[in-house]
């Protein structure tokens, strides 16, 4: 009897170790803030055309927190110019490691140009951090299921421009001339 009660718990112990929460992604009519466009510099929307967005869970606060890519990667819509600063979906997005009924922290990155948000050639930007009161998906041990929450804490926010790297050594360069010249 004592190897089947030690079995099934670390059984469950197993099962909630791989439980995983959900959260629905997207910027278009949420259900408590309405449209939250993401722009370019300029307040252009169109320009994101080709650009892409992603959550990422935010581990910790301030300069010590650390950001963990959740897939997918989401396009912004292409349908319109209207349409333009907002993200196809919404899309539901895996937390792995938060399982549901979870409180998380989370922030959206978007980007154009590039791969990644890391790798971003022209322009990026992220929204503040996101606290979700509870990941939706199945509560580990069973229960009713939860609805994945929307980012309705999400506020606009614009993405910048990416300097050159040419443009960023003629800069070092010309600083370095300066503090020489001033040394002289």
């Amino acid at each position: 009897m004592k190897k089947l009660l030690v079995t099934l718990a670390a059984v469950l112990v197993s099962v909630s170790a791989f439980a995983q929460g959900t959260v629905s992604v997207g910027n278009r009519n949420l259900t408590t803030g309405g449209n939250v466009p993401i722009t370019l510099p300029n307040g252009d929307g169109p320009g994101l055309q080709g650009g892409m967005a992603q959550l990422y869970l935010q581990n910790g606060t301030g300069a010590s927190a650390t950001f963990t890519a959740l897939a997918p990667a989401i396009a912004f819509r292409t349908t319109s110019a209207a349409a333009a600063p907002f993200l196809e979906g919404p899309t539901d997005v895996t937390v792995p490691g938060v399982p549901a009924g979870s409180p998380a922290t989370v922030v959206l990155r978007a980007w154009v140009g590039g791969s990644s948000y890391e790798s971003a050639t022209q322009f990026k930007g992220s929204s503040g951090p996101i606290t979700l009161a509870q990941l939706g998906g199945a509560p580990p041990g069973g229960g009713t299921p939860i609805t994945p929450p929307d980012l309705s804490g999400l506020s606009s926010f614009q993405l910048a421009a990416i300097p050159e790297p040419t443009t960023l050594a003629l800069g070092v360069l010309g600083a370095a001339a300066l503090f020489i010249r001033r040394r002289k």
